[in-house]
């Protein structure tokens, strides 16, 4: 009996120690996340602020009002609406059509179809930005927001036919079998079936592609020369030594501003998110 009571505090011993190990690995990295988070609230918050985190010794909102002006921040973030918005909208549109047939229809081609999407979706954009600048040289629609939002759209689709082709194989076939039945035909059962049951599908690549267009620098710098046409992703850039010393206050204040709208539009789609198929008992019977 000793050796075995031994034997069940040594491996105690052992877990516990394990334990505390696999905790404190998982403060040191949400340390990393939650460093640079609280810079940036504090610094906004603050008039003398610098790289270090620290709590202001005074509560202020004069870095706010020093960038809530049209050309510093009111007018990127209205470009990055335009852009963004009117991107994912043409993404989720496109996505929803094409991944329809690789969902509801077999042939030869579907999965070498599917394994090209996929490889699409692993190209990195600054590899075939020098070939579509060209591109969009010689198709006029350099510096223009339409043909931003054509690449957006391009460049996100191949991830999101994918994402979405996976949410509608979990709508039963046999809803749209019975519309089909009644006269409906594959447009409407897509339209007034499928889409309305996969919502929280939907919601995920609506928030997937919204935030790698909103964040994403590189392709709005490349493809749009008009300093009026900038999106906040571009314009945060002049805080950084083109005009003089960095003011890290206004820096932060921008930051707290341009992550507003990502997070509101996950608070408005959350309970999509959640909610799961609305499938209840539809195909009983």
């Amino acid at each position: 009996m000793p050796v075995s009571v031994s034997v069940k505090r040594t491996q105690a011993t052992r877990r516990t120690t394990r334990r505390l190990a696999a905790d404190a690995a998982l403060l040191v990295v949400a340390a990393a996340f939650v460093l640079p988070l609280a810079w940036v609230l504090l610094s906004s918050l603050d008039a003398q602020a610098d790289l270090q985190v620290k709590i202001p010794d005074k509560l202020t909102l004069t870095n706010f009002d020093a960038v809530l002006v049209p050309d510093v921040t009111f007018t990127p973030l209205l470009n990055s609406l335009i852009l963004c918005g009117g991107a994912t909208l043409l993404t989720i549109v496109c996505a929803a059509l094409a991944a329809y047939p690789l969902s509801r229809y077999r042939s030869r081609t579907g999965s070498a179809f599917l394994a090209t999407i996929l490889f699409a979706t692993c190209l990195p954009i600054t590899a075939i930005m020098v070939p579509v600048y060209a591109l969009f040289v010689q198709v006029e629609l350099i510096d223009t927001m339409h043909g931003t939002i054509l690449f957006f759209a391009a460049s996100q689709l191949p991830f999101a036919v994918w994402l979405m082709k996976n949410f509608m194989d979990g709508v039963p076939k046999e809803l749209e079998e019975a519309a089909w039945t009644d006269g409906a035909s594959p447009m409407q059962s897509l339209l007034r079936i499928v889409l309305p049951l996969m919502g929280p599908g939907i919601a995920v690549v609506t928030v997937y592609s919204f935030v790698m267009m909103w964040g994403n620098f590189f392709v709005p710098f490349m493809l749009l020369l008009d300093p009026a046409q900038m999106p906040a992703s571009v314009s945060i850039n002049d805080f950084f030594g083109n005009r003089g010393t960095v003011v890290y206050g206004q820096l932060a204040a921008f930051s707290v501003i341009y992550s507003t709208p990502v997070l509101l539009l996950y608070i408005l789609i959350a309970r999509r998110l959640g909610g799961g198929f609305a499938l209840g008992g539809a195909v009983k019977g």
